[in-house]
């Protein structure tokens, strides 16, 4: 293996292990600020039932998934941006590059749309409003 190929390799490695560490961090943070609401947050899932803490549940597992394609799409341009900066004017790098960028942006447009249409389906039934 060629040496600029390992080099990029392990850029792409270790930004994706920073994502992942970025990503798993989201949780406790969230867990520290409902903490600081108080026991509005026990009322609340004690009065709506077990159908909407179910339909929470499957949303918070859906915007986890989401946030965590977008981060890894996020990764994907940056990866296209430093292969088309090493890419030293070798069309076939150029093309390579520009097309990991228009396929993560594409990427993130769709896991936008995503977000907004699982968000608003099933935020209407649990009364989150985001």
């Amino acid at each position: 293996m060629n040496k600029r190929l390992i080099k990029q390799m392990l850029l792409v490695f270790g930004l994706m292990v920073g994502a992942l560490a970025l990503v798993s961090f989201l949780p406790a943070v969230a867990n520290a600020a409902l903490l600081g609401a108080g026991d509005n947050v026990a009322s609340v899932s004690e009065e709506t039932g077990g159908e909407t803490s179910l339909r929470r549940l499957i949303l918070r597992m859906v915007n986890y998934f989401l946030t965590f394609l977008g981060v890894l799409a996020v990764i994907m341009i940056i990866y296209g941006g430093v292969t088309y900066v090493t890419a030293a004017g070798k069309d076939e790098a150029v093309g390579n590059a520009k097309k990991i960028i228009m396929y993560a942006l594409i990427g993130i447009i769709i896991v936008l749309l995503s977000f907004a249409l699982v968000n608003t389906i099933l935020g209407a039934g649990t009364g989150t409003e985001r």
